[in-house]
């Protein structure tokens, strides 16, 4: 970041993290390797913020009755949501460092990084690829605008594919979670994910 010869910008980008545990939880047999290694960075990550660690001891997001240090391992059945639960909490710990990095840093790093959730980049995809092109220093050429409105305001939906790039109703795609999620499912997310998502304003 402080190299002159690389003008390095980073641009992090965000979800709600209750759309974020959705998406995960349609494609849990696919990210089932990736949710392992996930959790298994939580050891090289260092110390945890505030009550974080009492959250990694209950394991708020995993199937009723599986606890990862001390209980008993999980069912076959209950394999993937177990590893994919605990992968979120720590996804959600290590957002929460980089925010807190974020509000402390000096300001030659301020000036190199900014935050986009992905629910402002689809309710005005237009303003927000504006500021972030800004932020880069480059120039908006009408094709990428045209392809970031269509990406966002496509036509077709398919909440079944979640990973599928295409262009569809974004739109759709921030709400899912909220008909998709049980009321338990949304409170063991917002637990285990409360200061970051205060921090974003979720």
């Amino acid at each position: 970041l402080r190299e002159p010869g690389l003008n390095l910008r980073i641009v992090q980008l965000f979800r709600d993290p209750r759309a974020v545990h959705n998406s995960r939880l349609k494609a849990r047999q696919a990210l089932l390797r990736e949710s392992i290694q996930v959790m298994r960075s939580r050891h090289r990550a260092g110390p945890t913020p505030r009550h974080q660690q009492q959250q990694q001891q209950q394991q708020l997001l995993l199937p009723p009755g599986l606890l990862l240090g001390g209980g008993r391992g999980p069912q076959p059945q209950h394999r993937a949501e177990f590893f994919l639960g605990g992968a979120l909490e720590v996804i959600c710990q290590a957002w929460l460092r980089d925010l807190l990095l974020a509000r402390s840093a000096p300001d030659w790093l301020r000036s190199r990084y900014t935050q986009l959730r992905y629910e402002d980049l689809v309710r005005d995809p237009r303003a927000e690829l504006h500021r972030l092109l800004r932020f880069a220093g480059l120039t908006t050429p009408p094709a990428l605008e045209a392809f970031a409105l269509n990406m966002t305001r496509g036509a077709a939906y398919s909440s079944e594919r979640p990973f599928l790039i295409s262009a569809r109703d974004a739109r759709e795609a921030v709400r899912a979670w909220r008909e998709r999620l049980s009321r338990q499912q949304v409170r063991q997310v917002e637990a285990a994910c409360a200061e970051a998502m205060a921090l974003l304003s979720y």
